[in-house]
């Protein structure tokens, strides 16, 4: 595995990818912080050795290179879900190359369903745990010293620093930024009613499909990051309405130029 790692970062070194700073996911409908780019390459995963393919309709499925201000960054728009068949070792493939290649911080994004009553749609919401009810861990298997330790902890899974930074920016900026714990699912079926109900009781704040084995890689790398959830729709089990997904893109797509002009300006700040 390690080799196809390498394989990966030599073949993007070779497209010109020269000493990225930031890494950024952008989830489900989230793509304005590209507008704030100066794009310097566009590489698609299919023609990335070892990336799998985004098979999700709203996930474009590029690699993009590229600056704000002075740094450079390199953006996944479009991620990998374990709904899609995929293993958890090829969900976070990217996120040990982008490292691999010398990131310094991950961000990542992604849109949720609200189960905090106080939560609406729009909200931007920082990730301050997670609780993850995925199968599987893409720290199973063969460990790779190179990346990581064995034993991981995740006390602290999102860095202490950076959702400091993310707080005191949306505050200067004017942008409401709430924190909660984020519940990850298998998907690709929404909850029932009684789900929803079991996710409060346990603790959550918002529910989604991916994130957590992103997070659980960085930490395994030692690669400090943070997550924001867009709400695009409200899980309130007692006034549940079926879900329109053409509804929750367009949510995601409004909330965007807030957590866009956020990403920015964290970005030149860093």
């Amino acid at each position: 595995m390690m080799e196809e790692f390498l394989k990966a970062k030599d073949y993007l070194l070779q497209q010109g990818i020269e000493k990225p700073e930031i890494g950024i996911v952008l989830g489900t409908g989230l793509h304005q912080l590209l507008n704030h780019i100066d794009v310097k390459q566009t590489i698609a995963y299919k023609d990335i050795p070892g990336f799998p393919v985004s098979t999700v309709e709203f996930h474009k499925g590029n690699l993009i290179y590229g600056t704000v201000g002075d740094k450079n960054v390199l953006i996944m728009q479009g991620r990998f879900h374990a709904y899609e068949g995929y293993s958890m070792h090829q969900i976070v493939f990217p996120i040990r190359v982008m490292k691999l290649l010398g990131i310094k911080n991950l961000f990542l994004s992604n849109a949720a369903g609200g189960i905090n009553l106080a939560f609406k749609k729009g909200d931007l919401v920082l990730i301050d745990d997670h609780i993850n009810l995925l199968n599987g861990n893409p720290l199973s298997g063969k460990n790779y010293d190179e990346l990581g330790s064995r034993f991981t902890d995740m006390s602290e899974p999102y860095d202490v620093g950076l959702k400091k930074l993310f707080e005191q920016k949306a505050n200067e900026l004017g942008i409401s930024l709430k924190k909660g714990v984020y519940a990850a699912v298998h998907g690709p079926n929404l909850e029932t009613k009684a789900e929803y109900r079991y996710l409060k009781i346990i603790g959550a704040d918002m529910v989604g499909m991916s994130t957590v084995p992103e997070v659980i890689a960085a930490v395994h790398l030692q690669l400090p990051c943070v997550a924001i959830s867009v709400i695009t729709d409200e899980c309130d089990p007692e006034n549940l309405k079926p879900i329109n997904i053409a509804e929750i893109i367009e949510v995601a797509g409004k909330a965007d130029s807030k957590l866009s002009v956020l990403l920015k300006e964290i970005i030149t700040t860093l």
